[in-house]
């Protein structure tokens, strides 16, 4: 017998007559029940287990986000820090090479010699006040000399050489007698020669 053969209708449906059931019934009605069962366990217990870890699964996700972006920050506080320490060290390189004040007149000293070893005559030799910048002064030197083209360069190339830093600025060269296009006649070079002072106030710790 098979469950399309039973009349339903004539069978006594109180539980306490199941074991009266034919046996298609009490098989479908077990079937049933245990799919029932197995559906209530898997809502109460097996769903929110699943909630559960697809949860944990999205804080894993969120958890590795933000450890990529922290790591990614930290390496470029890294990298960050090490720029600034290289350019602290090359201001300070910069820095060392910029007279004292009391080497100033020194060096003036030394300008003045430079221009006359390379066979130059001084016309004009007048520093000018002194502008201060974020750290540093610079010193202006208004200079007028006159000798002849490579003598000229020549004491263009000795300023390069001084140990302390010197910066050529408005340079202009021209001949004393402008109506003789001979080579021996001589040129007058106007330069402005600067060279800079640390301000003692933003030294810069070693």
């Amino acid at each position: 017998m098979n469950l399309t053969e039973v009349n339903l209708a004539e069978i006594d449906w109180d539980f306490n007559e199941a074991w009266n059931w034919p046996l298609p019934v009490k098989i479908g009605t077990m079937t049933s029940i245990f799919v029932v069962i197995m559906s209530v366990g898997i809502y109460f217990d097996t769903i929110p287990q699943m909630q559960a870890l697809e949860i944990l699964q999205k804080k894993e996700i969120q958890l590795k986000t933000a450890f990529e972006l922290k790591r990614e920050e930290s390496s470029n506080i890294i990298a960050y820090e090490e720029q600034i320490s290289q350019m602290q060290k090359k201001l300070q390189t910069v820095i060392d090479l910029l007279p004292l004040a009391e080497e100033i007149s020194g060096l003036l000293i030394d300008i003045s010699k430079t221009g006359i070893s390379s066979g130059l005559e001084f016309k004009l030799f007048k520093p000018a006040p002194s502008i201060n910048k974020d750290f540093y002064s610079e010193l202006p030197i208004n200079i007028q000399v006159t000798g002849k083209y490579e003598d000229l360069v020549v004491f263009i190339s000795k300023l390069a050489t001084l140990p302390r830093i010197v910066t050529i600025h408005d340079l202009t060269i021209e001949p004393i007698d402008k109506t003789q296009a001979s080579k021996l006649n001589p040129l007058l070079m106007s330069v402005v020669i600067k060279t800079y002072n640390e301000n003692a106030k933003n030294t810069i710790t070693k």
